[in-house]
């Protein structure tokens, strides 16, 4: 009979240990590069389905008028992994700058990609070959060049001179400045408008006009959303909060649209603290996808509260107050949500363009939140102060709950089969015959 010997158990450990190791840098490589675990997207993604489990959602998911419909997205997006980036920039006003004094292009081609799918879910339906000028613009979405995109559009209002989703695409990408692109929105707005107005009232119950209804609706809301974030880069932000609270209003199953967001940051630049606590209170929920918008406002007005004030040495000999256990319970659960964020925020890395989209968690988030948010960390006296010494001080500690869950599995696998291998070392001893190795 054919007996284990220790070496056997030995030779076990070792290469378990190797295997363990192996996958634990990997993982974390691999969170460090794309700012998710590897092991936690293939069981979302390739066998939850097998067992039984719910598909994921697209990418980006479009815009929903229907409570039920709101409802599945909802759940199903808790599991996304791509988010169209709420303060995305203008590509004719913004973006283009950058390539006219650099010659390089700001955004990926795989970036375009996502924003060309955005488009043609909430830009177009099944009815489109009901009216010629949608069917032109159905095209102009596809189009790879943007000059195409842009003749595209004209052709579409010399069809209909109140096709609003031609006006968008000239204000998104033909307009130089905001102001010509703020002229564009507001024809999108009255001819958006004017067709939500009759799809409401023409609104038998069928398939066709209901998706019909769908697109009025994301045109108007998108329409709405880009005219608020015009008021607010040409200086108008008490208009743009109101614009952007009557959308949220008028639309209040979008909340997927993340405009709290938009809401969030000008509230900031008006300095309106009450009405961004009041905004977190209402989003800042468990049940509702976090972002690091969210997290990061509500670390900052908890660091408001003792920043001013706050120093190390003093902290050190006398402990920390309540008010600054809050905050650094803020910033503490803030960088575990991103941990990429402080570097930018603190000026460590330096600042690009933000993207059309983000990962959620990575660092393509922490470079859109940094953007636009780092002047309010700034104008908080001591906030950065706060940020550095508390991230400084555990920065170490922010190992992502999945990788912390593996680590510890890992630990006890290996203490099993050490275990294990003492255990049957033991009682090979005692058997018959045993002669001790040299």
């Amino acid at each position: 009979m054919f007996t284990l010997t220790p070496k056997f158990y030995v030779a076990l450990t070792g290469t378990s240990s190797l295997i363990s190791g192996l996958i634990f840098i990997f993982e974390w490589w691999y969170f460090q590069k794309y700012g998710t675990s590897f092991i936690e997207q293939v069981s979302v993604s390739h066998l939850r389905p097998l067992i039984g489990g719910v598909e994921n959602s697209p990418s980006v998911p479009g815009f929903s008028a229907n409570n039920g419909e709101n409802e599945t997205n909802r759940q199903s997006l808790s599991e996304c992994k791509v988010w169209r980036n709420p303060l995305n920039l203008f590509r004719g006003a913004e973006y283009s700058r950058y390539t006219w004094v650099t010659g390089k292009e700001p955004l990926t081609y795989y970036d375009m990609n996502l924003s060309a799918q955005d488009h043609q879910t909430f830009f177009t339906c099944d009815t489109d070959f009901l009216r010629p000028s949608d069917t032109v613009m159905q095209k102009a979405w596809r189009e790879r060049n943007p000059q195409a995109r842009i003749k595209a559009a004209y052709q579409a209002l010399e069809l209909n001179n109140d096709c609003a989703t031609a006006y968008v695409l000239l204000a998104e990408e033909e307009a130089t400045t905001i102001i010509d692109a703020e002229k564009y929105f507001k024809q999108a707005l009255k001819a958006g408008e004017t067709v939500y107005r009759k799809s409401q009232h023409c609104h038998p119950q069928n398939s066709q006009h209901e998706a019909q209804l769908r697109r009025d609706t994301n045109v108007l809301v998108y329409v709405k959303r880009r005219l608020a974030m015009c008021a607010r880069k040409l200086g108008r932000i008490k208009e743009a909060v109101k614009i952007m609270r009557d959308l949220m209003k008028e639309f209040p199953l979008l909340s997927m649209l993340n405009i709290h967001e938009n809401l969030l940051e000008a509230l900031l630049e008006l300095q309106a603290y009450a009405d961004v606590q009041a905004v977190l209170a209402k989003y800042d929920d468990i049940s509702l996808p976090k972002s690091a918008a969210i997290c990061y406002t509500a670390a900052l007005l908890k660091a408001r509260a003792v920043s001013d004030r706050f120093s190390p040495e003093t902290a050190s000999r006398r402990g920390l107050s309540t008010a600054e256990i809050n905050a650094v319970e803020a910033i503490h659960r803030a960088v575990e949500f991103n941990p990429h964020v402080p570097k930018y925020l603190l000026e460590m890395k330096s600042l690009i363009l933000p993207p059309e989209h983000i990962l959620k968690r990575g660092d393509s988030e922490a470079v859109a939140y940094a953007f636009f948010h780092l002047q309010h960390w700034k104008r908080i006296e001591g906030a950065l102060n706060l940020l550095h010494c508390t991230w400084e001080g555990s920065k170490y500690l922010f190992i992502p709950v999945q990788l912390a869950n593996l680590s510890t599995f890992l630990f006890k696998s290996f203490i099993i089969v050490c275990l294990c291998h003492w255990a049957m070392g033991a009682s090979a001893t005692k058997q018959p015959g045993y002669k001790k190795p040299h």
